[in-house]
C-alpha cells in the first residue's frame, strides 16, 4: 500500500511541487541575473518610449554620448568605452555613418587607424535628446527614494569594477544599454 501511495503522489505532483536543489530550486524572480536583464529591459523600453522617435538604441547613444566626451577616437578604444565588443562596434559606426551623425576617417598619425567622431548633426541629435535620456534614467530609478538611487548606483558601479577586468564584453549590440 505504501508503494502505490508513493507512485500516486509522485505521478501527481507538479514540477512546483518538487524541491529542486540550489538556485535552480529558488525564485527566478529573485536571481541577480534575471534582475539586472529584465531592469535592462525596462529601461531600454523606457529609453524608446522617451528618444524612440529620434531612431535611436541606447546603444547608440551610449557611443554619439561617448564620442562627444573623448572627441575622434579610434574604435577599439571606443567600443572598449561603451563595453560592446568590436564587431558590434563596427556595425553600429556603420548605421551611425549612413544617418550622418559621425564621421570616419585615417589618422594622420597612424595611416592604419580609423578614427570615429561625431558630425554636426551628431552633435544636434545629441543635443535634442540629452533631456529625453536624462529621463528615462530617472524613470528606471523613480521608484525608489533618492537616497537609495545613488546607493544602487553605486552598487552596480562597484560590481562592474569588480568583475570588468575579468570579463570581455559580449555581443550584446543594440542590447546594451547606457
Amino acid at each position: 500500500m505504501t508503494v502505490a501511495k508513493t507512485a500516486r503522489t509522485e505521478e501527481s505532483a507538479t514540477p512546483t511541487d518538487i524541491q529542486q536543489p540550489g538556485w535552480r530550486g529558488g525564485a527566478l524572480q529573485r536571481r541577480p541575473g534575471f534582475l539586472i536583464r529584465r531592469l535592462h529591459q525596462i529601461h531600454t523600453a523606457l529609453f524608446l518610449q522617451e528618444c524612440g522617435e529620434e531612431k535611436i538604441t541606447p546603444i547608440m547613444y551610449s557611443v554619439l554620448s561617448a564620442l562627444s566626451q573623448t572627441g575622434p577616437v579610434d574604435q577599439t578604444t571606443l567600443a572598449k568605452a561603451v563595453a560592446i565588443d568590436k564587431t558590434n562596434m563596427a556595425d553600429i559606426l556603420e548605421r551611425l555613418r549612413k544617418r550622418g551623425l559621425i564621421r570616419r576617417r585615417t589618422s594622420t598619425k597612424d595611416r592604419r587607424v580609423r578614427l570615429t567622431g561625431l558630425t554636426d548633426e551628431g552633435r544636434a541629435l545629441l543635443d535634442r535628446i540629452d533631456d529625453k535620456a536624462e529621463r528615462a534614467h530617472q524613470r528606471t530609478l523613480e521608484d525608489l527614494p533618492p537616497a537609495e538611487q545613488a546607493q544602487l548606483v553605486d552598487l552596480m558601479t562597484r560590481l562592474v569594477e569588480a568583475k570588468d577586468s575579468a570579463t570581455e564584453p559580449t555581443g550584446d549590440g543594440d542590447a546594451a544599454t547606457d
